[in-house]
């Protein structure tokens, strides 16, 4: 829907492994970066939605989590909405949040996305990922899986899902080789966006992985699924992301004079959509564009969800950085690079910045807003005006489960 909603303050975690801190203390940390950034007291805040996806299986903290980690900072008595959507918990979070700043029920709203993902048992960890397609079909997607790579020669990918790696590499391996097949898509080119990347994650302070890799280097690490090699793969992660959303009416009280704006936020569910059918990524970012009177020429950068380097490349493609099949021959020509024409994943995306699930889409938020507001360091595009976030998660049949665009202006 449009949006009226302003960002007065970001904060965010150094994502990562984080074994020893707790849920209340990663939340709370983004939470007190947030509110000291927009210039606010705790008892500013009217309301808060909180994104997490697996808590209750990784840490046993179930129901409550957003209070839990709201009152461990001082923050009571407000309305706190939990929310639960896969990949996409924080950034529906943020729509939330955003709708009712829109919609004048609120003048100052917290979104927050916190998450631990880390355990000591790895397949704990990696059952988070596997909760997130329809169970009642699960040993049918595993065998369908498994039956796609045997066809394709894929050995790796043959066996091991859900065991000793999340089945969602599975599920963009596979859909990774489908866009070779149909496209003459390369694994250099996939591997060229790890690089990317990782380029971008060594600039960033709060990333997960700092060391640049060159093609070479992703190429000839371990293979996961093929043609994913772990560099291709985004890791499990801990860490928050929070943001505080004002009106536009306290928006003047705080003297924001160039505010960056939730100029809109999409949301929506997969289908059972026809083979030819363009799917909900396509969906949310036609109407995104639509309702911020923008289009795909107007963007200064875009921060998308790689949960794998395919992921990306196929997000261009929707999202209408190039025409479909041609996400390769985009990468290539450095135009989703640092200086090129469109930067992609600035902060080093889920494949460096990390990809703790119930954070990952407010983290973007936080990217895009300090690259509006020109304090991404390093990292900084020169002049962005207009930043686009892209944010799924889950998977039904062949699509995302939910799927978020947010579209950011000043």
């Amino acid at each position: 829907m449009k949006m009226n909603a302003i960002i007065a303050g970001v904060g965010m975690t150094r994502f990562g492994k984080h074994m020893e801190t707790g849920l209340k203390a990663l939340g709370g940390e983004a939470v007190e970066a947030a509110i000291k950034d927009a210039g606010l007291e705790k008892e500013a805040i009217e309301a808060a939605f909180v994104g997490n996806a697996a808590a209750g299986l990784i840490t046993g903290q179930e129901c409550i989590r957003g209070q839990v980690v709201l009152r461990s900072v001082g923050i009571g008595k407000i309305p706190v909405i939990n929310v639960e959507n896969a990949c996409a918990s924080a950034s529906t979070a943020l729509n939330q949040a955003a709708a009712m700043i829109t919609a004048g029920m609120y003048d100052v709203v917290l979104a927050l996305g916190v998450e631990k993902l880390y355990h000591e048992d790895k397949r704990k960890s990696f059952s988070a990922f596997s909760g997130a397609v329809d169970v009642e079909a699960l040993a049918q997607i595993m065998e369908r899986l498994k039956a796609g790579a045997r066809e394709g020669g894929a050995e790796k990918a043959a066996s091991g899902a859900g065991e000793n790696r999340s089945m969602f590499m599975d599920i963009y391996a596979s859909a990774a080789r489908a866009h070779m097949k149909a496209w003459g898509t390369t694994v250099q080119q996939f591997a060229r966006i790890s690089a990317k990347n990782s380029f971008h994650g060594s600039l960033n302070p709060r990333a997960q992985f700092r060391e640049a890799l060159t093609i070479e280097d992703v190429l000839s690490a371990p293979m996961i699924a093929e043609p994913l090699t772990r560099p291709m793969c985004s890791p499990i992660g801990d860490g928050a992301a929070a943001v505080v959303l004002v009106s536009e009416r306290k928006a003047r009280q705080l003297g924001i004079t160039n505010p960056v704006r939730v100029a809109t936020s999409v949301l929506h569910s997969g289908w059972d959509r026809g083979t030819e059918e363009n799917g909900t990524a396509d969906l949310c970012v036609k109407e995104a564009y639509q309702e911020a009177g923008l289009g795909p020429q107007d963007l200064s950068l875009v921060e998308c969800h790689d949960a794998s380097a395919p992921a990306e490349l196929m997000a261009y493609e929707s999202i209408g950085l190039c025409a479909k099949g041609e996400g390769g021959a985009l990468v290539d020509s450095g135009a989703t690079t640092l200086g090129g024409r469109v930067p992609v994943n600035t902060s080093g995306g889920l494949l460096r910045k990390g990809h703790p699930v119930g954070a990952t889409g407010i983290a973007q938020i936080v990217e895009i807003t300090e690259q509006l507001q020109g304090r991404a360091g390093q990292r900084q595009v020169e002049g962005a005006k207009v930043g686009l976030a892209h944010n799924g998660g889950g998977n039904i049949g062949s699509d995302a489960a939910a799927m978020c665009v947010t579209v950011l202006t000043r």
